[in-house]
């Protein structure tokens, strides 16, 4: 088996160990895009560990890490047999071949990497970029366009549009995917001093980062926190509304699996609802019954060729 087929390899499996939700949803992909995708999280995944999981690592070492990614991108991007990658941790390592084979293979613009490694410094205290809280909506999103817009811009080429009238879509899918992940990790994200959480919309109902680290400790949720919660749950199914005509933009081939991310993944909102907002001591997860739930229909789906469709 070559260095690249092992790339691609491990890719998979880190999506499938770190994004449960995402990785069955890719199983409904054209077998080239689904090993796409997964070389796309890879990379994404091991930047953000990088950022966030180690405990052993300074905040200095982080920075001087992503510096160092920046500049294997710059080369590699170049080309395969430019890329050092001696000074890059062994994770990217193994996820540098597939992805820049991805990259390569599918013209994706390289200045969405590097927007997303800027977003990713915004989360390294002690860099210029380093933010630990949001005022607004509008600030928070100039973070999520590094770390979730072009993510899901980097998806269009894999997924076989290109087309200008489907970048907003995308745009707001990503920003969608990222809005649940900061409402249901916000406990998580409280214990690594961050909210993502703007301080206007909490504050609108009582809420700030004080009450937001008691009501952790203490494990209860504050009615405030509710109202709040459920205020931004509105918000988020907003953006996934702006996101949903673009899925009938995309490849055929790829819509049944685009279909069941954004239906779980939209789940995970359902599911914080019926846990009584306890985002602070718990992580709200689709029960995997209701995954394979959503996902079988559009298994189906695939098994019948559209009539006329050349497959």
């Amino acid at each position: 088996m070559t260095a690249l087929a092992d790339s691609y390899r491990y890719c998979s499996a880190v999506t499938a160990e770190h994004g449960r939700t995402y990785h069955l949803a890719t199983r409904l992909l054209p077998e080239r895009r689904r090993a796409a995708v997964h070389a796309l999280y890879g990379f994404a995944r091991t930047v953000d560990d990088l950022v966030d999981v180690d405990p052993g690592r300074t905040a200095g070492e982080c920075a001087a890490q992503l510096d160092r990614i920046e500049t294997v991108l710059q080369f590699g991007f170049t080309g395969p047999n430019a890329v050092d990658d001696t000074a890059c941790s062994p994770q990217m390592r193994q996820v540098l071949p597939a992805f820049l084979d991805t990259v390569a293979g599918f013209a994706i613009p390289h200045d969405y990497f590097f927007a997303f490694l800027n977003s990713m410094r915004m989360d390294v205290p002690g860099t210029a970029e380093h933010r630990a809280e949001y005022g607004t909506l509008t600030e928070l999103r100039t973070y999520m366009y590094g770390s979730a817009v072009v993510i899901g811009l980097q998806m269009l080429p894999v997924l076989g549009t290109t087309g200008p009238g489907a970048e907003p879509h995308a745009a707001a899918l990503g920003e969608a995917f990222q809005l649940t992940n900061f409402l249901r990790d916000v406990g998580e994200d409280l214990d690594r001093g961050r909210v993502y959480l703007p301080a206007e919309e909490l504050a609108a109902f009582g809420v700030d980062t004080e009450l937001l680290v008691h009501s952790r400790r203490c494990g209860a949720t504050d009615p405030r926190i509710v109202r709040a919660l459920a205020h931004l749950i509105a918000v988020t199914r907003s953006v996934y509304r702006d996101a949903e005509p673009g899925i009938a933009m995309l490849d055929r081939r790829v819509q049944p699996g685009i279909r069941t991310a954004f239906v779980l993944y939209s789940r995970i909102l359902d599911e914080i609802e019926r846990s009584g907002y306890r985002v602070l001591d718990r992580r709200a997860t689709v029960p995997r019954r209701n995954r394979w739930a959503t996902a079988l229909p559009q298994f189906a789906r695939l098994a019948v060729p559209a009539r006329g469709r050349v497959w």
